[in-house]
């Protein structure tokens, strides 16, 4: 038997899957539009990199010639001869250590912004954020000569500096996330009986866990990629990729050396960005 729905409910229900028909291909524009940047900006990233890659491999190389005329491993052997394990060892030490520290000084400094304000959280603000308006080589050859006159070591020296350029940015991405932080699940687990430790690891930290791991990958950044303050401070006692890259850039004739530090430069960053995203991506997932 055929049922005749009354003119008012066959207008609306035309309406609803117009409506939804509509959804349905602003969703589908959507995912196109974004697999389409997605792929530009892979294209866009991935295009530098293969001179690099050309280079690491390439034994001889001469102009004009499109590609490499002997292929080989002479470029790598010359790179690890010239310290490329020590200079790995030592960014990735200085990169730990200045994100070991940073982050949680940014975390501490971000809490008492957000929590505790008071009549000096501006001066405190502009104080933290101080080293990203001074320029850094005079503000480096000023630290120097104080960290040489107080007889600090030029490794503890290098942390000591780098910690302060790194703090800027972990104390505002940390700001940020205490912004939409609501402290009054910390409150409700204290009235229910935790501890401050169980508030601490059972609360807050799972909270902010997103933001503590860009807070962290941030200062890693500025412990790997740092040249001036290594080079200054450091006085050469502490051996890095970029001081290595540089070393072999300032000469002829490096081009495949300089790619494969290159390379290597870019390895932990990587890493890094891809497990934050695989790790944000089961958060998000184990969140719904």
């Amino acid at each position: 038997m055929a049922v005749t729905l009354p003119p008012g409910l066959s207008q609306q229900a035309s309406r609803k899957g117009a409506a939804q028909n509509g959804l349905a291909r602003s969703r589908a524009g959507g995912r196109i539009l974004r697999t389409a940047t997605a792929a530009a900006l892979a294209v866009w990233f991935v295009l530098p990199l293969l001179p690099l890659g050309l280079w690491v491999f390439a034994d001889r190389w001469s102009y004009p010639a499109p590609l490499p005329q002997h292929w080989g491993l002479d470029n790598v052997e010359s790179a690890l001869a010239r310290g490329a394990a020590t200079g790995f060892a030592g960014s990735l030490g200085l990169g730990l250590m200045v994100s070991a520290v940073a982050t949680p000084l940014g975390v501490l400094a971000a809490r008492s912004l957000a929590f505790h304000p008071s009549r000096w959280s501006a001066a405190v603000s502009a104080l933290l954020f101080a080293p990203l308006a001074l320029p850094a080589f005079v503000a480096v050859f000023g630290l120097n000569v104080l960290l040489v006159r107080l007889q600090v070591p030029s490794t503890a020296g290098v942390v000591l500096v780098l910690t302060a350029y790194a703090l800027p940015y972990t104390t505002y991405v940390m700001r940020l996330a205490y912004a939409a932080h609501h402290i009054g699940f910390e409150e409700e687990a204290c009235t229910l009986g935790a501890t401050r430790g169980q508030v601490l690891f059972r609360v807050q930290l799972p909270l902010i866990a997103p933001a503590l791991a860009r807070a962290a990958f941030l200062a890693f950044l500025v412990g790997w990629t740092d040249y001036l303050v290594t080079l200054l401070v450091g006085g050469g006692s502490l051996v890095t990729v970029p001081l290595l890259v540089a070393s072999a850039a300032s000469g002829t004739g490096n081009d495949g050396i300089v790619a494969v530090l290159s390379l290597i430069a870019l390895v932990p960053p990587l890493a890094l960005l891809l497990l934050m995203g695989m790790t944000g991506r089961r958060h998000r997932g184990g969140r719904t």
